[in-house]
């Protein structure tokens, strides 16, 4: 089968972007797909970089060496909640989270975590060298963060990413300070794009973008207990800049299908093809306290449930690839369209 170019759009999640470092790691080793761009947010713009660093040193190879030691030093360095929990031990029967959770609604990462320890930091020192990541690499890459003072999506890209710009993009305000690049503050791009789409309509790129998924989008039941409803809260707010994002692509879609366009203005626009690789059966089952599990154990059965999904996805969409998009995104993703 010849291989084809695509992009790659990656949600963010904390633990639970192990989910598609297993997603990668079946790409990868399956070899029918040559990736050439990938728009990310937090935990999936940890996993870009782990690629792209692991792919300079070994190609495929090594690019799945690399996202496994990286999730390798993730796991054995703890978690951001851990940190927290370093500084502020649980009592009574709370379980660390809430214990956590309770604390965030009275006091900032300003007064519990003084020293703004960092895990992430440590793992990208020793394993990113983002100097070489930006000039020599192929794979152009897109991160989102959120600009404190503004609420607007900022995107930083390559070859211009450092260190900061993953943490900024990682960055939960509730667990750290927020970072400052040329002294604007920025939060987790998860709050204005998981991922943003738009960098990929306006670059050199493959037309083809396959969306990662990381928070489910549809639950059948209605959360009652309070934990079920924060998590329930989170997914829908880290998935609507998505949302907004697809509803564009759809509208634009249809104006080009349907030639509502004037010529004078077709060229200006292009056809997107669509995939994506859900992530509802594998992780709706998960609360919100899993996100920050960051257990070899736990870490190893994501990535085997993300490579279950890749290789049902390259069984049932891949043909589709350089064709046709394999989802429908009126269908799949909205609601009330028309």
């Amino acid at each position: 089968m010849k291989v084809r170019p695509i992009s790659l759009a990656l949600q963010g999640g904390g633990a639970h972007g192990a989910f598609t470092w297993g997603v990668l790691d079946y790409l990868l080793e399956e070899g029918s797909l040559d990736i050439k761009a990938m728009t990310a947010t937090s935990a999936g713009a940890m996993n870009a970089v782990a690629l792209v660093a692991g792919y300079l040193d070994g190609g495929r190879d090594g690019a799945r060496e690399m996202l496994s030691a990286f999730w390798k030093d993730i796991s054995e360095r703890g978690t951001p909640l851990s940190a927290a929990n370093s500084i502020s031990p649980a009592f009574g029967p709370f379980t660390p989270f809430a214990m956590f959770q309770a604390l965030s609604q009275v006091a900032s990462p300003y007064d519990l975590n003084p020293f703004d320890y960092n895990p992430l930091l440590q793992s990208l020192r020793k394993l990113i060298d983002f100097e070489r990541l930006n000039a020599e690499s192929d794979i152009q890459l897109f991160v989102a963060a959120t600009n404190v003072q503004t609420g607007k999506a900022k995107i930083f890209r390559t070859p211009e990413l450092t260190e900061e710009a993953i943490l900024a993009s990682a960055c939960l305000p509730q667990v750290f300070r927020a970072v400052e690049i040329d002294n604007i503050p920025y939060w987790d791009g998860g709050y204005v794009g998981n991922p943003s789409l738009f960098p990929l309509f306006y670059a050199d790129v493959p037309r083809d973008m396959l969306i990662v998924h990381i928070n489910p989008m549809n639950r059948a039941s209605t959360p009652k207990t309070a934990a079920a409803i924060l998590d329930r809260l989170n997914e829908i707010t880290f998935n609507a800049s998505l949302i907004s994002e697809l509803r564009s692509i759809a509208f634009v879609q249809k104006l080009l299908d349907e030639n509502w366009l004037a010529d004078r203005m077709q060229s200006k626009y292009r056809k997107i093809h669509v995939h994506a690789i859900r992530a509802d059966k594998q992780l709706s089952k998960l609360s919100i306290e899993s996100k920050f599990d960051t257990s070899w154990r736990f870490l190893t059965d994501l990535r085997n449930r993300g490579r279950d999904a890749a290789k049902t996805w390259i069984q049932t969409s891949r043909k589709k690839v350089g064709k046709q998009s394999s989802v429908n995104i009126r269908e799949e993703f909205l609601d009330n369209l028309d």
